[in-house]
């Protein structure tokens, strides 16, 4: 007679010990939502931080003639939201409320309304002939304008994504409003990624370079408008200012 003999089958893994360290299979092999959907710690403060007083630095250098008077009303209005919203979360962006939110929309809307200013005011020279006499002075002015402009979308994108960044810690909304590489393709990024402030800066910069979205696709009605208005405004500072300057140079 023959004899069968039976191979054990392996031991479940325990759930304790989580995924082998060795293992290249990503994430989702293992059970786990990426951490883009999960609960997760908070994103740091620096970045966004840092942003908002490179800002109001270039605020103060601009011309006061494309400045709101007193020229140090708007940085001063900034400064005190920004020191706010770091009281409410000094380290890590973790906690959320009415009036922490409140105050998150009126520092990117105070920024934007003074750079809007800025730039009418620029564009309006333009036309009328009364700005743009030297291509130096006037490359850096629109530069600066243009830079400030990034900085503010980048903001937007960054504050109304899912919520805003307490609100993607908490993992509180499953549904994009802005769908990154990462999202559709989990296996190009570690478990523990998701967008930070960066992010959102990259996709700012690219759309106002290319005028259009590159690897990141914007999801929501809204996150298309933000994205179609900042390329208008991008495309009509740069041709007009550089328009300008070739002339002089010329």
């Amino acid at each position: 007679m023959c004899r069968v003999t039976h191979t054990p089958p392996d031991p479940p893994p325990d759930p304790a010990r989580g995924p082998s360290p060795t293992s290249a299979e990503p994430a989702a092999a293992h059970g786990l939502e990426p951490a883009w959907r999960r609960v997760t710690r908070g994103e740091p403060r620096w970045a966004s931080t840092t942003a908002v007083a490179a800002v109001v630095v270039i605020q103060l250098a601009l011309p006061a003639r494309l400045s709101v008077h007193p020229q140090w009303l708007m940085p001063a209005v900034e400064l005190v939201l920004l020191v706010a919203l770091v009281i409410g979360n000094p380290h890590r962006i973790e906690r959320s409320s009415r009036v922490i939110r409140a105050l998150e929309l009126a520092l990117a809307l105070v920024i934007g309304g003074a750079n809007a200013y800025a730039a009418v005011r620029l564009v309006a020279g333009l036309v009328r002939g009364t700005e743009g006499s030297s291509a130096g002075p006037l490359l850096l002015t629109g530069g600066a304008i243009w830079l400030t402009n990034i900085v503010i979308f980048a903001l937007l994108y960054w504050e109304l994504d899912r919520g805003g960044p307490a609100a993607r810690a908490g993992g509180e909304r499953d549904v994009p409003d802005f769908l990154f590489v990462q999202m559709q393709s989990p296996e190009l990024a570690p478990p523990h990624w998701e967008p930070a402030f960066f992010d959102y800066f990259y996709l700012s910069f690219t759309n106002s370079t290319a005028f259009s979205p590159t690897d990141v696709m914007p999801v929501t009605r809204w996150a298309k408008a933000l994205m179609l208005a900042q390329s208008a405004v991008s495309l009509l500072t740069v041709v007009l200012v550089v328009a300008r300057a070739v002339n002089i140079l010329k």
